[in-house]
């Protein structure tokens, strides 16, 4: 299972103008994250205050995190940076101290 640091960005281009419109469309992309929190795919989610975007922590197979983002697609778009964990840091050091 890979581990992944994801920067977010809303692509403002398929956003409706209409407040209550875009309302709808932010709840049912917050509906989307809940629900991959829930699953266990998401471990934390957030949005950088005053901005249209943020991050995400997301933990899968690579299967699994492909089919995540593909569901927000084409509302938003990501960055993606694998994570290392302090026990994989750990492993790369043994290798170059021997």
């Amino acid at each position: 299972m890979g581990k992944y640091l994801y920067l977010w960005e809303i692509d403002w281009t398929k956003i409706p103008v209409d407040t209550k419109e875009r309302g709808v469309g932010f709840d049912m992309l917050m509906a989307m994250v809940k629900e991959d929190m829930k699953k266990g795919i998401t471990k934390d989610w957030g949005v950088f205050a005053g901005e249209h975007k943020g991050y995400s922590i997301v933990e899968g197979t690579d299967v699994e995190i492909m089919n995540q983002v593909q569901q927000y697609t084409p509302f938003v778009r990501f960055e993606a940076h694998p994570i290392g964990s302090v026990a994989q840091v750990d492993a790369m050091i043994k290798v170059l101290t021997k």
